[in-house]
């Protein structure tokens, strides 16, 4: 069996191409799982998977749950809010705690960037990176690639543009990272209060014009504004933003050609995204969330084989 080349997904930085490649043909095997009767194989049923979340999370934690319990690993799901982690007790001491109970493997997020990176470094169990603060979200980016591929056949050679809160994502740069090391152009646009100032030296073309960035790609993937993450005011009011950056059905069809849209969701409708494009026949923003127990599977079953 082919391998991954690393024993943990801290992130898409630290990873090959050959490994995206061999995530996403593992990925098609388990999709065809999924669309069976029983949705489930036994591939991961000696493992102990513990989902440790300091953050809030809706899709990214279900869908872990629901990938692990399709690979009927034994599931452990600990949630900081209703932790010791509230009585000042460390990460390290959190995580060796559950790791004392024989758990394998973790899937971590936490609002400080580097927190899984410092952990793989100190325990002994694989550490997939479910969200790092603003730093990466590698599975989020696979699974965006991995739509990618399925909708329009092949990543290399595509125009894919960034749009929206850039500076407060960690899906921007997992979402830079992948699609390169996959040879598709990449292009960020949105505000410039919301580019990082050094975003060009990671080889994207920059825009802040939306109708100009629309024309040129083949696929937009637009990002919510993150206003938890966001301690002063980037923009006038949420109404502004949406006049200027917001993606609507009108400026879909002034364009010559038919382009995908993306969003890793949750969509903040009516800001970033009008309900007339979320729901139209250029999304594929539910195919998106599908593919991400796919993916979710194929990472974790690999990691397994890594141990």
């Amino acid at each position: 069996m082919s391998q991954l080349s690393s024993r943990h997904l801290l992130g898409i930085k630290d990873i090959t191409a050959e490994d995206i490649q061999l995530i996403f043909e593992t990925a098609d095997n388990f999709k065809e799982v999924l669309n069976r009767p029983i949705k489930k194989v036994p591939s991961l049923r000696d493992i102990t998977i513990a989902n440790i979340f300091f953050e809030n999370s809706t899709r990214t934690k279900l869908s872990f749950e629901l990938a692990e319990k399709r690979l009927s690993a034994d599931v452990v799901n600990f949630s900081s809010s209703n932790s010791s982690v509230k009585k000042g007790e460390t990460l390290i001491d959190t995580v060796n705690n559950i790791l004392s109970m024989k758990v394998d493997m973790v899937v971590m997020r936490h609002s400080s960037p580097g927190a899984p990176h410092f952990l793989s470094r100190n325990i002994k169990a694989n550490i997939v990176n479910a969200g790092d603060g603003t730093h990466e979200h590698p599975t989020q980016a696979l699974l965006d690639a991995f739509s990618i591929r399925e909708k329009l056949g092949d990543v290399a050679g595509k125009k894919v543009a960034i749009i929206g809160d850039i500076l407060h994502s960690r899906v921007a740069l997992s979402n830079i990272f992948c699609l390169q090391k996959l040879g598709a152009e990449v292009m960020v646009c949105g505000p410039i209060t919301l580019l990082p100032k050094h975003i060009a030296s990671l080889g994207v073309k920059i825009e802040y014009d939306i109708q100009k960035a629309l024309e040129w790609c083949d696929v937009a993937n637009i990002l919510r504004i993150q206003l938890e993450r966001q301690q002063i005011k980037y923009f006038p009011s949420l109404r502004e933003y949406s006049l200027f950056y917001g993606v609507n059905k009108k400026m879909l069809d002034r364009l010559d050609k038919e382009i995908v849209i993306m969003h890793p969701g949750p969509i903040n409708r009516g800001v970033e995204l009008n309900s007339d494009v979320a729901d139209s026949e250029h999304s594929i923003i539910l195919h998106q969330v599908e593919n991400g127990v796919a993916i979710r599977m194929a990472v974790l079953y690999l990691l397994a084989g890594v141990r």
